[in-house]
């Protein structure tokens, strides 16, 4: 037993016995962390397997090295600034009293805790702060890489450059100096009042030295980097969004930028206030200067550019802002590649002539009345031949070399959906390596239907058959694919892809083996074990189908697969097929963006380029360029990367960051350069800005009177008109060309229909040696007169839904079991005028839905054509003829337009179930015997027209009922006659009746 110093007898001490860790515990951590380690390291080696694969290895090196540096760096200096602190603040406190002051005890409950928060927090801070400084990776790379835009902003004659490339980088070092400043003098001061080192209460404040000689540096720093913000914010005016304007304005420049000046000026001498409290421990004197400095940031910084504003600009605004609108105008048109657009006043004529069509005949025979967004499931139902293929809703414009002759095409790739397949089809072999990759294109003549309204395909079956040149059918690579393929196998092995379906083989299909380079290797045992971790699927270790040749095929999407290769590019929206010297390739637009343009507008391109959209942080740019394109090879799945405008500082800069992944223009092809195309997501923002920046006069400007806007869809007023592919002559011109093509009308909340600007851009590419158009890219501007009234799109499709003869036809249309829908709304500056071509497409509304081609409208003014053929409905708007040589005669609803054939196999047993797109008549009273003659006439020509039309309607069931083409069509043209004197009929029965009741 012991006793204490007093005598009394203590207890005795307890040994505390160490509990022994349950090995099956130990066991689990240790798999966990192992398992955990399998999975990041399985991950990194098939991202790198990829890359590799691909040929854009140095990406994924480059992106790493560049956010590893970073992290390094700058989350180094962070910890190290925070340690540093610390451990001056605690070296800096005094010796320990005999007493006990009021923070002892919560000194001795910290003391255990000391070294881990030593150690911990400056790793904690230095993690966050190298990880926000490592998502920069792409502003410091194009730091390091800038080149001159050969632009110089107009206030401060800097090259643009400044702002895009070296701003940014600014800007972030100062946020992150700033930062780390005041929270390195927060755990100081904490550490110094914790400790003694700052001392007192009420009035009286005591700093030891050491806490006077770190806080006041600290002090002196943070003052250094509010000046530095200040310095730059100078420079920021220029790319901040105005009340008026984007940019700096009369205010910003007189009132809010000298202010800036001086504050970064009161920001250093405050600053070196805190150093007098090194010798003078007067704490009052930097409080001073902080609150001296607030104040100053209030009424210089705030109240006196309000009152600047207020008393000298508003009530003359358009005179003082003139200089700084025009600014904005030429910023704008410069960074959006409006500088160059060719305005043309046009003095557009509503009177339709008969010999008006004569000039423009190459551009009207043109005419495209196949819409690609519609007749989607007519290439599905005809050309989808079994269940598991399928193709995109909405199909692709492109235009092809038929006949020596250039035709715009609606074309698709026949993809694979695995979804079509029965549910007792589905297991891990069927869709990981029998189900691997769709089977050839499909092309349809955009101005040209069959007798019965279907699209006139001159390309497609399996296998692949028509008028395009032999090509590589196989689609390994697409948008409608299985995540992954696990394909090749040994020479001599039997395949065991479903290559296509053949009704001639024993086995109903042809079967493949892939033979091409598209994806990693897996032949391996290692191979196979990383990607079974990654993927979380064991059956690649233990299939048999996984062999010595297997490759895996994985990011096919083509977007995707661009997207990844490239990261610091933006890309259009739409990825589209073209057949190109014998393969079929997906090409991507790709394109340079930025936010800090000095002086141009912002844009929300949120919504437009491909990617989710993020309400939180909207994709904003004020510089656009279509700097590159990409094509992505269907079968091998390749990456191309062209240089397109090789002009572009950002694309340089990324040429010096990754020098050998791009391609020059004239590696392009002559085959893929006449399938290139002007991109449609940059039109959009392009025809965006040109609704306000057509007016280039400041003044003009500021009173916005003559703004436009792009009109609502006709069809749908929940969206804006899309913009439209089609092959016209605009005025200017020698020669029709590939175009893309928008409509403006009035801005406002409630515009007015009229059209006031038809805008056009030059999408064809290049010639058949490869040679670039120089007329590429060329936007045409059509001014439309101010004292004409030329209807708008919505005005045109209120005068289609009010024609009275059309609509008696497509009420008979709409009855019974099917639906009508309006194609397109073309515009065309044809005639001297322009003109509105929709197709109207009539289909069932249950069941197997096909649209047909059923009629077309014209407008030109105010006169409406309404007939079964384009050159019909011109004839019946410019008189009986004008469309002759101006129209393929074959063009339209009842033109026999060539098809070899390729019109059959629409369904798995090869019958083309078009649906029945005519409903039953409705039955007619028997005309009374007391009625007068011409009413009891008019009233039996009316049945008799419906009789024909039902009988007609049966013939064509019966004929599709087995399989005789020939007849259906008979029986269409037989409908459309009936359906026409059905029409007559009416009208005279009603003008009997009007008589007779007169």
């Amino acid at each position: 037993m012991t006793f204490a110093a007093d005598g009394q007898p203590q207890p005795p001490r307890q040994i505390r016995v160490p509990r022994k860790r349950s090995p099956l515990a130990i066991t689990a951590i240790v798999l966990g962390v192992l398992v955990v380690i399998a999975v990041i390291a399985a991950n990194i080696w098939t991202e790198i397997a990829w890359y590799r694969q691909v040929g854009f290895v140095d990406v994924v090196w480059t992106q790493w090295l560049a956010r590893g540096v970073l992290f390094a760096v700058f989350g180094g200096i962070a910890a190290l600034a925070v340690w540093g602190s610390l451990q001056i603040a605690k070296r800096a406190r005094p010796a320990r009293s005999d007493g006990r002051s009021s923070l002892d005890r919560y000194r001795e409950q910290i003391q255990p805790l000391e070294k881990a928060v030593t150690i911990m927090l400056p790793i904690l801070v230095g993690l966050v702060a190298g990880g926000a400084m490592a998502s920069q990776w792409q502003d410091f790379l194009l730091y390091l890489n800038r080149a001159d835009f050969g632009t110089s902003d107009p206030q401060f004659g800097l090259d643009a450059s400044f702002y895009v490339f070296e701003l940014p980088v600014y800007r972030s070092i100062v946020a992150y100096v700033l930062s780390i400043a005041i929270l390195c003098a927060i755990v100081a001061a904490f550490i110094h009042l914790l400790y003694g080192s700052i001392s007192g209460g009420g009035r009286k404040f005591i700093a030891s030295r050491g806490a006077r000689v770190q806080l006041a540096v600290l002090g002196l720093i943070v003052m250094i980097g509010v000046a530095a913000n200040y310095w730059l914010d100078r420079f920021s005016l220029l790319t901040a969004q105005g009340e008026l304007i984007y940019g700096a304005s009369y205010t910003d420049v007189n009132a809010v930028l000298p202010s800036r000046g001086i504050l970064a000026g009161i920001a250093i001498i405050v600053g070196l206030m805190f150093l007098v409290v090194i010798w003078r421990p007067d704490w009052r004197i930097p409080i001073i200067g902080v609150g001296l400095m607030v104040i100053a940031a209030v009424t210089i910084g705030g109240i006196y550019p309000s009152i600047v504003q207020r008393f000298q600009v508003n009530p003359n605004e358009q005179e003082l802002e003139t200089e700084y609108i025009q600014r904005n105008i030429d910023s704008t048109l410069v960074a959006y590649g409006l500088d160059d657009v060719e305005f043309t006043p046009y003095d557009a004529t509503t009177q339709a002539e008969a010999d008006a069509l004569r000039a423009d005949a190459e551009t009207t025979a043109q005419i495209r009345l196949l819409d690609p967004n519609i007749v989607g499931p007519a290439f599905q139902q005809l050309q989808q031949n079994k269940q598991y293929y399928t193709f995109n809703d909405q199909l692709v414009v492109d235009r092809y070399d038929v006949g020596g002759e250039s035709q715009d095409t609606v074309i698709a790739v026949r993809e694979l959906n695995l979804d079509g397949l029965d549910q007792s089809s589905r297991n891990w072999v069927n869709d990981t390596t029998v189900y691997t990759h769709g089977f050839g294109v499909v092309a349809a003549y955009g101005n040209v239907v069959t007798s019965d309204g279907q699209p006139s395909f001159y390309e497609g079956g399996i296998p692949s058959s028509g008028l395009l040149d032999d090509y590589e059918p196989r689609i390994y690579f697409g948008q409608n694919l299985p995540p992954y393929s696990i394909v090749g196998a040994p020479e001599g092995t039997t395949p065991w892809e479903l290559d296509y379906p053949d009704d001639g083989s024993t086995t109903g299909q042809q079967n493949t083996t892939y033979t091409g380079d598209g994806g990693p290797s897996i032949g391996n045992i290692f191979q196979s074990v990383m990607y079974a971790i990654s993927f979380g699927e064991e059956q690649i270790l233990f299939s048999d189908r996984v062999t010595s040749e297997s490759q895996i095929l994985y990011h096919r999407d083509p977007l995707e697969r661009v997207a990844r290769v490239a990261p610091y590019l933006e890309f259009d929206s739409t990825a589209y097929p073209a057949v190109v010297d014998g393969r079929v390739v997906w090409v991507v637009d790709g394109y340079t963006t930025t936010s800090e343009y000095p002086y141009s507008s912002q844009v929300n391109a949120s919504a437009v380029f491909a990617g989710q959209v993020d309400e939180l942080q909207p994709r904003l740019l004020n510089y656009v360029r279509n700097s590159v394109k990409a094509t992505v090879d269907a079968y091998d799945g390749s990456v191309t990367l062209y240089a397109w405008d090789e002009e572009d500082p950002i694309l340089q800069a990324w040429q010096s960051v990754f020098p050998t992944e791009y391609h020059s223009i004239s590696e392009i092809s002559s085959d893929l350069m006449s399938h290139l195309r002007y991109p449609e997501d940059l039109f959009q923002i392009q025809r965006y800005q040109l609704a306000r920046y057509h007016v280039t006069d400041a003044a003009s400007f500021f009173s916005q009177g003559d703004f436009w806007q792009v009109p609502e869809d006709p069809n749908d007023a929940s969206s804006l008109q899309p913009s439209y592919y089609l092959t016209l002559q605009m005025p200017g011109q020698d020669d029709p060309t590939f175009s893309l093509t928008s409509n403006y009308i009035p801005a406002g909340t409630s515009p007015r229909n009229i059209l006031t600007g038809y805008l056009a851009v030059n999408s064809e590419t290049g010639n058949a040696e490869g040679e670039v158009d120089p007329d590429y890219g060329t936007l045409r501007l059509l001014e439309l007169p101010r004292d004409t009234t030329i209807p708008g799109p919505g005005q045109v499709q209120n005068n289609f839904n009010a024609d009275s003869d059309a609509q008696t036809v497509l009420n008979l249309l709409r009855s019974g079991e099917s639906t009508v829908e309006n194609g397109n709304l073309l515009t065309l500056p044809v005639g001297g005028g322009l003109l509105y071509v929709q197709p109207v497409y009539v289909q069932a509304s249950t069941g197997t839905q096909v649209p047909l081609l059923r009629k077309v409208f014209v407008s030109f003014g105010d006169e409406v054509g309404f007939a079964d053929t384009l050159g019909e409905a011109l004839d019946q708007v410019f008189g009986e003829g004008a469309s002759d040589g101006a129209t393929d005669p074959d063009a339209g609803v009842d033109g026999d337009a060539v098809d070899d054939g390729l019109t059959d196999g629409g369904t798995d047993d090869g019958s083309s179930e078009t649906p029945d797109a005519t409903p039953d008549p409705e039955p007619t009273s028997t005309p009374d015997a007391t009625e007068a003659p011409d009413v009891a006439e008019a009233r039996a020509a009316l049945n008799e027209a419906l009789d024909r039309a039902q009988q007609a309607i049966d013939d064509g069931n019966a004929a599709l009922a087995d399989g005789d083409f020939a007849a259906y069509g008979e029986a269409q043209a037989a409908l459309d006659e009936a359906l026409q004197d059905a029409v007559t009929a009416s009208d005279q029965l009603d003008a009997a009746l009007a008589a007779a009741g007169a």
